[in-house]
């Protein structure tokens, strides 16, 4: 059963952030920030200005009172021991954002917005160094862990793309669409009707693998090896559109929220943390092993058809309303993941220790 944190929001919460000494910030429409501590008690609130909806909240890395945090097309960075005035305000989208990033060493923030910018700012000069784009909505942008001038970035366009901060085109790009339609997947022909729309992703710790969920219901994990990236498992466990995905700090463990109403936690340790030491060899190797169907032009085209059985939800739980975000919180010494939906309170689950 879910624990409720209510008391802090009037409205649907949208998006969640934990810092690395407990405490939780969450943001919901209408402007309303709030501030969690680890009882679930609100321990601060503020009203950012225009009542605009706050779509993401984000912990700087480096210093766990400064939060940057994305209302409109505004981006205000705040001090949680004094919700007052921002300490900064940065207006440089031009549509509402969608997500923020900032990189570990908090020299570069991203902000994805409704337009398919991805605006970087240099946080040193306070000003846009770098302007990237999608071709619909940008819905998701992170930087990759242990790599700061380096990005992923996911869109309505139904394209991953992988990016250096040196250079304003992507390095790499694939169209989620296309890597259906190439393989004889029996799921091809739904794909029209339900196209995979990407909504999330997540880098993990090591930088190398990220996730990305889609609205036609499928998980796919990317390896990055150098300039690009190949897509090393896909898997399906949400009946509609998934919503949301992170990775813990754990190798390879995963959360997934969908629109379906449930929260999902994967181990893929398994099939890529065996692969972690000679990615250019595995690669290879799975080229070697793929039957000919599967190839194209020398490339693999297609995970392995029983790529998605092998992988099996650890953990189900039946949230029953449609995920807005999730994050993870250490709690009294107890892993917990945390969900917002449509409603004006916070959910919290036990998790399993790994």
């Amino acid at each position: 059963m879910a624990v409720k944190w209510t008391g802090g929001h009037s409205s649907s919460i949208l998006c969640l952030n934990v810092n690395t000494e407990g405490l939780v910030a969450s943001g919901a429409e209408g402007g309303e920030l709030t501030l969690w501590d680890q009882g679930g008690t609100p321990a601060g609130r503020l009203q950012l200005p225009k009542a605009d909806d706050v779509t993401s909240v984000l912990f700087s890395p480096r210093h766990p009172t400064r939060l940057y945090t994305s209302h409109g097309e505004t981006i205000s960075l705040l001090d949680v021991r004094s919700l007052k005035e921002p300490l900064e305000r940065f207006h440089v989208n031009e549509e509402e954002i969608n997500c923020l990033s900032v990189n570990e060493t908090e020299s570069f923030l991203a902000a994805a917005d409704d337009s398919g910018a991805i605006k970087i700012m240099d946080l040193e000069n306070k000003k846009v160094s770098r302007s990237l784009r999608h071709s619909n909505i940008c819905s998701s942008v992170a930087f990759r862990p242990q790599r700061p001038q380096t990005l992923v970035s996911c869109g309505l366009d139904m394209q991953v793309m992988l990016w250096n901060l040196q250079k304003a085109r992507p390095l790499w790009t694939t169209n989620l669409q296309e890597c259906e339609t190439e393989g004889d997947s029996p799921q091809s022909a739904g794909q029209f009707f339900n196209p995979p729309l990407a909504h999330s992703l997540s880098v993990a710790s090591c930088g190398n693998i990220f996730g990305c969920g889609a609205q036609d219901g499928k998980i796919r994990i990317f390896r990055v090896t150098g300039v690009k990236f190949e897509r090393e498992l896909d898997f399906e466990g949400h009946s509609l559109g998934v919503s949301q995905v992170l990775f813990m700090p754990e190798a390879y463990w995963l959360l997934t929220g969908g629109n379906d109403g449930k929260v999902l936690l994967w181990d893929v340790s398994s099939e890529v943390g065996k692969q972690q030491k000679s990615p250019a060899k595995s690669l290879q190797r799975r080229k070697a092993q793929a039957p000919a169907s599967t190839r194209k032009d020398g490339k693999l085209n297609k995970v392995a058809s029983n790529g998605h059985a092998r992988v099996s939800p650890k953990l189900t739980i039946e949230h029953g309303e449609k995920v807005n975000w999730i994050s993870c919180a250490e709690i009294k010494g107890s892993r917990r993941v945390l969900v917002a939906d449509q409603s004006s309170s916070v959910s919290v689950y036990p998790l399993p220790e790994p």
